[in-house]
Order: C-alpha cells, then sequence, then structure tokens
C-alpha cells in the first residue's frame, strides 16, 4: 500500500508473503520489522519511499523512491540487497510505478495502464499487460507457486477483475463482481480464493479462483466507506476467516468455513453461494466487529497474520479458534488484537500489543 496522503507520517506499508516480517516507508528511509516480536530488524535513512517489498525473509528487497530527491524516482525500481547494503539491479519505467508483488518466481510491476510480469531471477521481462486505467495500482497476488495468480482491475465504471495466471503466462477467468468500480482484492494464501470490495464499500465478495465463481457475500454495512484492508486467514485451501478493516476505524470478522465445534447443520455450514439480492444481507451469527480499533478515518493495513484452531477442552477458556491479527496506521503505530471464539460460538478481542514504528529503535523491542 503506497501513494498516501502528505498528511500522514508512513508513506507505505507492506507484510511480507507469509506475515512474519512487515516494511514501513517514511519520508526519511525505510525500516523492516519482525511481527513475532516486534523487533526493528533493519532501518536505512535514504529518502523517502513509497513501495518498500519484502520477498519472504531474504535479504531482498524491492523499493521504490517518492520522487522526493533526484536520487529517487518513483519511475525506478531498486532491487535492494539488505545484508550488503548495495543496490542489485534497477528497473526504469516511463511512468510512476504505483504497485509492486513478489514470490520466489515471479516479480510484478504495475503502472496506472500497464502491468509487467519478470523472471524474479534473471529479471527477464516475460510478459506484458495493457490493463484499464488504474491509478490505485489496484492489484492482488499470490505467493503460492502453486496457484499464482494476479488479479487487476477489469472496469473503470465496474467492480470486474481479470484473474491471470503468472506462472503459465495466460489469462485465467473474468469475474463481475460489484456494481460499483473496485476499491480493494486480496488473494488467499493459496491462490484458491479472491475476496473484493467496491468503492461504496457495503458489500464484499468472495470468489473460488478455479471456476470464478461466487462463494460468499457479506454485507459490512448499510453506509458508504472506505474499505482499507482485506485479509483471508493463512489456509492451503478454504480459510476459516475474513478481515476487513474501513474507514470508520472498526475491523470485521466475517466466518467462511465451519469452526472446529460446529455441526455440519449449523448455520454456517448452511451459507452457500448467492445472487445480488436482498439475501447477500449477513446473519449477525457471522459477522463480529471490533468497533474503534483505530481512530476513525486513520488508514491502515490490517493482516491475520495466524489462526490456531483447537478442540473443545484444549485451553483453558474453551476456545475453539483463535486469530492474531497485526494492523500497521498510516498514523505510526503497530497494533496486535487477538481475535477468540469459544465453543458456544461467543467472540472477543483483546489487544495484545502497540508501540510506536517511528521512535522504535534496533535494541528497544526485542
Amino acid at each position: 500500500m503506497a501513494n498516501q496522503p502528505s498528511s500522514y507520517p508512513i508513506l507505505s506499508t507492506s507484510f511480507n508473503q507469509d506475515n512474519s516480517c512487515f516494511a514501513i516507508g517514511t519520508r526519511e528511509g525505510f525500516k523492516i520489522f519482525d511481527c513475532n516480536t516486534g523487533r526493528l530488524l533493519y532501518e536505512r535513512a535514504a529518502g523517502a519511499f513509497i513501495i518498500v517489498e519484502m520477498l519472504f525473509s531474504s535479504s531482498l528487497l524491492a523499493i521504490v523512491g517518492a520522487g522526493e530527491q533526484p536520487s529517487l524516482s518513483p519511475r525506478r525500481l531498486c532491487m535492494f540487497n539488505t545484508m550488503t547494503g548495495v543496490a542489485l539491479n534497477d528497473l526504469n519505467f516511463l511512468t510512476s510505478i504505483l504497485a509492486v508483488r513478489m514470490n520466489k518466481k515471479r516479480l510484478i510491476v504495475i503502472l496506472q495502464e500497464k502491468t509487467f510480469i519478470y523472471d524474479i531471477n534473471s529479471l527477464k521481462i516475460l510478459d506484458t499487460i495493457d490493463t484499464v486505467p488504474n491509478p490505485k495500482g489496484l492489484c492482488a497476488f499470490s505467493p503460492s507457486l502453486d496457484g499464482s495468480y494476479l488479479a487487476l482491475p477489469a472496469s473503470t465504471t465496474k467492480g470486474s477483475l481479470l484473474v491471470y495466471n503468472v506462472s503459465d503466462l495466460r489469462l485465467h477467468c473474468e469475474i463481475d463482481a460489484h456494481r460499483a468500480p473496485l476499491s480493494v482484492l486480496t488473494l488467499s494464501s493459496g491462490g484458491t480464493h479472491i475476496a473484493t470490495a467496491s468503492e461504496q464499500g457495503t458489500m464484499i465478495r468472495v470468489h473460488l479462483v478455479s471456476d470464478a465463481t461466487k462463494s460468499y457475500s457479506f454485507r459490512r454495512g448499510t453506509y458508504t466507506s472506505n474499505i482499507f484492508s482485506l485479509s483471508f486467514a493463512p489456509a492451503a485451501e478454504l480459510p476459516d476467516i475474513l478481515l476487513a478493516t474501513s474507514s470508520s476505524g472498526s475491523v470485521h470478522i466475517f466466518s467462511l468455513g465451519s469452526l472446529p465445534n460446529q455441526r455440519s447443520s449449523g448455520l454456517l455450514a448452511s451459507i452457500i453461494p448467492i445472487p445480488h439480492t436482498v439475501s447477500d444481507a449477513l446473519d449477525p451469527a457471522q459477522h463480529c466487529i471490533l468497533h474503534r480499533a483505530v481512530p476513525a478515518g486513520v488508514r491502515s493495513n490490517t493482516v491475520i497474520r495466524k489462526i490456531e484452531k483447537f478442540d473443545d477442552t484444549a485451553t483453558p477458556e474453551h476456545v475453539s479458534l483463535r486469530a492474531t491479527i497485526s494492523m500497521i496506521t498510516y498514523g505510526g503505530y503497530f497494533l496486535e488484537y487477538v481475535y477468540n471464539v469459544n465453543h458456544q460460538n461467543k467472540s472477543s478481542w483483546t489487544l495484545e500489543r502497540e508501540f510506536n514504528l517511528l521512535t522504535a529503535e534496533a535494541s528497544s523491542l526485542s
């Protein structure tokens, strides 16, 4: 997530592909943190950066300057080695870079009207995709090599998207998800499902990537809101839950699959693909909200970092599902919440950690 308003002290935020680390870009440079400990792993004061992307927990970064210094053009992508502190390669483009995504085989570069696919080892260009105008750099990319998909907006007037198989370099499918233009989209870690929200922000839809069919449709609320983040729980197949954050400052959790203690006849098990009708409204039993997780209007990037499932008596509090949720605010804070669901399907939230990213030092958070 990049290209934020100038009022924010943080210009970009990103989690790595397995959510074990995260990076922030500021006007002074960039920093990398360990999600598990909160420890500052690396920092470099070298000017303003609007994109800082990691390749898992390796020393390879893809970084793009904000253009505030002559040497940090937003049209230049630098592949940077944090171990040596040396730039490995530069890729230059005619227009500003809006997003960058990577896995262990592919490098994806998003411009406003073009998307480039590279072999990440040789940096050989493999394909160029002409796209509709995409000024926000909207995209979703699965890090899985088995389901390596890239999703891009297909229209500027409605919420349709194109899904590409970047391993085979071919168009996989087109999905009509919303009537209004897209505002955010994300793929599950295994590349099996894609979640989308439109600029209206009232409905969130989940589609099965394999055949482009709609699996779930959730109502976030009745009033328009900007959706900042969508995140699936880590899973090879169907994730258990989906998270959404919005400009209201709330965090929303939607259930996708049965919890460990649920019977097959339960309400969750009865959810089936449904059309764009009044039945899109979500039963409250499948929608949990943490109000005022951050101040309203403060932009955030949030992921479900970890999920654990238990038998009814495996934990003293009889927790059946526990999700660890990590949130980076563009105001400069890291927050970590734990979301618990007990054997009676009652949920609770706990704020486990919070610290200032801008004042963090290498030895202060270990």
